[in-house]
């Protein structure tokens, strides 16, 4: 059964649980039909008490609080003196009030400023594959921006999309919930205003930058520019924030790249891949649960170490000069596409803001990077060294989500 190693979106589950690679499908020692057969058998004896109650579908069952008994309260402190009348009450309502759901819902997707205009605007991309400029206004009513646009590149073009930029709109003003959900490689979408909650929610490898109005006096740093579980899921691609993101700030990120000025609560919560750099504050119980990929926040006030959760990452310096220039590359990308004047300061203090960067490095990361190192030194490449490490990894106690 599952060893929790955390790589069920990688289709290298060692014990062939959550993956379609025939290899891996063989440690499996259960067999699909146990699975058919329990739901069957789940039919068979809900149709039994159906029967007893005299019901012959499911919608039948529904309101029907009347066919309940609550059992007395058992004699424990938590539960004595428990009262269902008021959630077992039953409204008298006639038979022309629906019970369940009979008329299906309308999301609204006709209205879309994806099926009215952006659609329209990306067709010469969407067909033939031909580069696309457009600046248009965006209100808070428009969720979910691109998402239709992106699925019908993806349609077309496949996984691999677009090249890069071949889209490239530039939006103004506040964006609805979603904005760039799900947007696939090729699309470039910049926001000259703020967003919503899930700002590149599931970003597959599209890139996406926001930052303030050009006649904003704020300062960007210090102010909410996205919502909260920005980048959620997301698999690859980049996103740059000139300014500070709500809670939960990278949660799932598997695989993208961002750099953001300040988070909330819980950033980088079960993080599995991909980079992220912070230039400033963080919330509390950053990297919980953190297995994979590598933050680096920026800690100029000694306030860090008391909000990271520890658990599972390992919180240090960052030594290896590559790897600082690595961080000064994304930082400079960030400078370039925003115009974020907390980046140019970072920049122009580089020697004094490095060594106040933290390197936030999960422990079975780690570990398996070692192990990756040590398959190539045995002459394996590509999947079969990646195999390799994952089984080594898997067998090691130290490990956090071991047996």
């Amino acid at each position: 059964g599952c060893i929790m190693m955390r790589v069920c979106h990688l289709n290298t589950c060692p014990t062939g649980v959550a993956t379609q690679d025939p290899r891996l499908r063989e440690k499996f020692t259960g067999k699909p039909e146990h699975v058919v057969n329990f739901m069957r058998f789940v039919a068979q004896h809900l149709r039994e008490l159906m029967a007893e109650l005299g019901f012959r579908t499911v919608n039948e069952m529904v309101g029907r609080v009347d066919m309940l008994e609550p059992h007395a309260a058992i004699e424990h402190w938590k539960t004595r003196g428990f009262d269902f009348s008021e959630i077992l009450y039953a409204p008298d309502a006639g038979p022309e009030v629906g019970r369940y759901q009979t008329i299906a819902q309308d999301h609204g997707l006709k209205d879309s400023l994806d099926m009215t205009t952006l659609l329209e605007i990306c067709r010469p991309a969407i067909e033939r594959g031909e580069q696309v400029r457009a600046e248009l206004a965006v209100r808070n009513v428009n969720r979910v921006v691109g998402t239709i646009t992106g699925s019908e590149i993806t349609r077309k073009w496949g996984a691999k999309g677009l090249p890069d930029d071949t889209v490239s709109i530039h939006f103004k003003g506040s964006a609805g919930q979603s904005f760039a959900a799900f947007m696939p490689p090729g699309m470039t979408f910049t926001l000259e205003g703020d967003a919503n909650d899930y700002f590149g929610k599931g970003l597959s490898g599209g890139r996406l930058a926001v930052f303030p109005d050009k006649r904003a006096t704020f300062a960007a740093e210090r102010n909410m520019i996205v919502g909260n579980v920005a980048l959620y899921g997301a698999t690859r691609g980049e996103v740059f924030v000139c300014g500070t993101a709500g809670e939960r700030f990278a949660v799932r990120n598997s695989g993208a790249d961002a750099v953001v000025e300040a988070i909330g609560d819980h950033g980088c919560e079960y993080m599995t891949g991909g980079r992220v750099v912070i230039l400033g504050a963080t919330g509390r119980n950053f990297a919980a649960g953190m297995s994979g990929g590598i933050a680096y926040v920026l800690d100029e006030n000694d306030e860090f170490t008391a909000r990271v959760n520890t658990q599972m990452v390992d919180v240090e310096r960052i030594e290896d000069s590559a790897e600082a220039d690595a961080v000064r590359t994304l930082i400079e990308r960030h400078v370039a596409v925003t115009g974020s004047k907390l980046g140019l300061r970072v920049l122009a203090a580089w020697e004094t803001k490095l060594p106040k960067f933290f390197r936030i490095m999960p422990r079975d990361y780690r570990r398996a990077l070692a192990c990756l190192a040590r398959a190539h030194e045995q002459g394996l490449s590509g999947d079969e060294a990646v195999m390799a490490a994952f089984e080594e990894n898997s067998q090691d106690l130290s490990r956090v989500g071991g047996n």
